[in-house]
């Protein structure tokens, strides 16, 4: 059984492993899941007009010991399926008798129900890379030997990813590393090896047996005569990649976007042209952009809609739409039965995700989505037009499962003017009633004088018409929320400042 196409899951990643993905079917499988640091991370959104930053909860790194925790640090233990090695039982119950039922214990067993399909799911000749930082690593290493080495696996590497950024004033080292877990199914498994070309500039000499190898203004690196040939040294096992910078192309504003480079480095060394490459928290979709232009097929799975909005308009702008036509997309709602059911989920994790959907498809994914509290709880996105060739104005926009009624546009119609919007949009499950549509339309028009066009400043659009007549909104667009612009170092989330600990 193979792979066939590239395909992008909406949904809770081990749910789309237990249920889609075959056994021995990923040639290689690289994830960057949260690291539990008990911390928010937003997305960052690029505004054209007076509101210059926007963000958006991209994901909350936080884990609480709830049933979910409890359901499967239970099924671990009663090893349903018999999916688990005896090694990975007794590791969670000693887990267990050492952290209680506390956060990070939450987080392991998270871990641990997922690494175990990744592991089913690789091909005799498949690697697994984790990609993780100190704060559970030494933990995530137990998991990892539990669930691979039992099962023939091989541990290979620990990866240090070396960058510099500014990382405050605490009273410890700075903190500039993350941690790779490089591990592999079999004993025959893929690898071409990479080298560090000699370039130009470069100093060599022999002393005592070993090369001196060095960059004006780097520090030297000692490495064996014998693993140097025409094409370099090899490559270790510290990688010093840039962080990427704030003012990159690269850059997209997700909280923890890795560097292409990094990705490339995974990728070429442990999967051949063909093969195909997971990422099962795809994220921003670096690993899918990367697998893509070095000819791999790919699977992406993430449970935000943010995300997958993200990844396709990432793949639309570096391969074209003929790629993303391409692209089999699963769990995003194709008929009213998938939309009300998505509506209806009781999972706090994905609560919102119906509203999300429905803002970021209308929107074409171009809108920013609403996590504010207080008195605009009630939009759920905010889209930005143009009004003129430097000029924007802006859209609200409100999604309701059902309920509706009359007094509905009359609030969005309050929440226009104090947003100060020019246009607002009810995206509603169930059909409008009369009175919603005569409220509606006595908000009158408004007229877009750079196309010459009258809309409705207040408009209601079904769910049944995105989907079944693929209504989208078809006004000229001036946020472009998949592409940051200089982000500010306190608004980079990633590299924020450290906590005084």
């Amino acid at each position: 059984m193979s792979i066939e196409s590239n395909i992008l899951y909406y949904g809770d990643n081990l749910e789309v492993l237990r249920k889609y993905i075959g056994s021995s079917t990923i040639d290689l499988c690289y994830i960057d899941p949260p690291f539990n640091s008990k911390r928010t991370y937003n997305q960052i959104y690029n505004n054209i007009g007076s509101e210059d930053k926007a963000q958006s909860q991209a994901f909350i790194d936080t884990w609480i010991w709830d049933n979910r925790a409890i359901e499967g640090h239970q099924e671990i233990l009663d090893n349903v399926g018999g999916r688990f090695t005896k090694q990975t039982i007794e590791l969670i119950k000693g887990l267990s008798n050492v952290l209680g039922n506390s956060s990070l214990l939450a987080y392991l067993v998270s871990m641990t129900l997922r690494v175990t399909e990744i592991q089913r799911v690789l091909k005799t000749t498949g690697s697994f890379y984790l990609h993780c930082d100190p704060t559970s690593s030494h933990y995530l290493k137990l998991v990892l030997d539990g669930i691979f080495l039992p099962n023939g696996g091989e541990f290979h590497n620990e990866i240090v990813w070396h960058y510099r950024r500014w990382t405050g004033k605490a009273k410890k080292f700075q903190k500039l590393h993350d941690i790779i877990f490089f591990y592999s199914k079999s004993d025959d498994y893929v690898f071409n090896p990479l080298y560090t070309a000699y370039t130009e500039g470069s100093v060599g000499r022999k002393m005592q047996g070993v090369l001196h190898r060095f960059k004006e203004g780097e520090a030297p690196v000692l490495v064996s005569d014998q693993s140097v040939d025409e094409k370099g040294v090899r490559e270790n096992d510290v990688w010093a990649i840039p962080f990427i910078a704030p003012s990159a192309k690269e850059r997209l504003g997700y909280p923890t976007q890795k560097p292409e480079k990094l990705l490339r480095r995974i990728i070429s060394a442990s999967s051949k042209k063909g093969g195909t490459v997971l990422d099962a928290y795809s994220g921003c979709g670096t690993t899918i952009s990367v697998a893509q232009d070095l000819h791999r097929k790919w699977v992406g799975i993430d449970i935000t809609y943010q995300s997958i909005a993200l990844i396709l308009k990432r793949l639309e702008e570096q391969f074209g739409k003929e790629v993303v036509d391409l692209v089999k997309l699963d769990g995003i709602p194709k008929d009213m039965e998938s939309a009300r059911a998505l509506a209806n989920k009781k999972d706090d994790r994905v609560r919102k995700e119906f509203e999300k959907w429905a803002v970021l498809t209308y929107t074409n994914n171009r809108a920013v989505i609403n996590q504010k509290k207080g008195a605009d709880s009630g939009i759920d996105g905010i889209a930005y037009f143009r009004t003129t060739n430097t000029d924007n104005a802006k859209i609200i926009l409100q999604v309701k499962s059902g309920g509706v009624k009359r007094n509905d546009i009359a609030t969005l119609r309050g929440d226009m003017q104090r947003e100060s919007a020019a246009m607002a949009v009810l995206i509603t499950l169930e059909p409008p009633t009369a009175p919603m549509i005569h409220e509606a339309k006595a908000a009158g028009p408004y007229h877009h004088d750079l196309m010459d066009r009258n809309y409705d400043a207040i408009q209601i659009v079904t769910v049944q018409d995105m989907i079944e007549n693929h209504k989208v909104l078809d006004i000229p667009m001036s946020h472009e929320v998949l592409r940051a612009a200089q982000l500010k170092a306190a608004g980079n989330q990633y590299s924020m400042l450290e906590d005084s600990q």
